[in-house]
């Protein structure tokens, strides 16, 4: 079974530090990911949930669908790791949705855990951004006038 499907992706430590890498297709959790991050040695947790907004460029947005490639629970933990090497760093968690969304549904929550505050917030700063530059999601925006778009292919 893929994460797609129901699947769990890294659900476990991974290296240590990673506490979840996945991509799935049932509305995310605040909680599990704060609770995937919590570690004794941890002075701060930095937390990003992204949620599907009204709007793009403009225009009102209904509804969007993500999809992923079957690559995306390799390429999420791929990610994480990277960030859980770093110094300092505890525990990283990132789970990204796929299917379809309507407004105010969680796209993605990530989660740093670090000794110190500067630490978790560049770290999950950054994840996030390569998370959205390099995980092969795309979106697929339906907007209030009836058109609709394309984000992230090609």
């Amino acid at each position: 079974m893929t994460a797609t499907e129901g699947g769990s992706g890294v659900d476990a430590e991974v290296g240590g530090a990673v506490a979840l890498a996945r991509v799935q297709d049932q509305p995310l959790s605040v909680d599990e990911v704060l609770a995937a991050v919590r570690h004794d040695r941890a002075g701060a947790v930095a937390l990003f949930v992204g949620q599907v907004r009204d709007h793009d460029g403009g225009r009102g947005v209904v509804a969007l669908d993500y999809s992923a490639h079957p690559s995306a629970d390799s390429v999420a933990e791929t990610i994480t790791q990277r960030y859980a090497a770093r110094p300092g760093i505890e525990r990283v968690a990132m789970v990204h949705r796929v299917g379809s969304l309507v407004v105010g549904d969680l796209a993605i929550v990530a989660a740093v855990s670090a000794a110190h505050r500067g630490e978790a917030f560049e770290a999950c700063s950054q994840l996030v951004e390569e998370v959205k530059a390099a995980l092969p999601i795309w979106k697929h925006q339906q907007f209030a006038d009836g058109t609709h778009e394309w984000v992230g292919i090609g």
